[in-house]
């Protein structure tokens, strides 16, 4: 797992993410806004109330997080071989 070790609201339902590695770059989770348990973002106030969790996602509440890997693909444009190389082969179990 990628951790993000910074996050700031810019507003329009985007953040601002910092990542242990270096990488720095906006996500737009406005697609989010409105649906499911994202509708928290609803409430005034609940989506500035942004945190890193403690295993370094990005998270609103206890019930509200998006991983900080799925943000790092998605602000690097990389895909899931580039980033985790040695992930091909692994067995999730599930």
């Amino acid at each position: 797992m990628i951790k993000a070790v910074r996050v700031e609201v810019l507003g329009d339902f985007r953040i601002r993410v910092d990542f242990e590695d270096g990488v720095e770059g906006i996500a737009d989770l406005s697609k989010f806004a409105g649906r499911g348990v994202f509708r928290i973002w609803d409430e005034p106030g609940s989506f500035e109330a942004v945190r890193i969790g403690t295993s370094g996602e990005i998270e609103w509440s206890d019930e509200v997080a998006v991983c900080s890997d799925a943000l790092y693909l998605e602000i690097t444009g990389e895909s899931v071989d580039e980033v985790f190389p040695n992930a091909k082969g692994i067995s999730l179990g599930a």
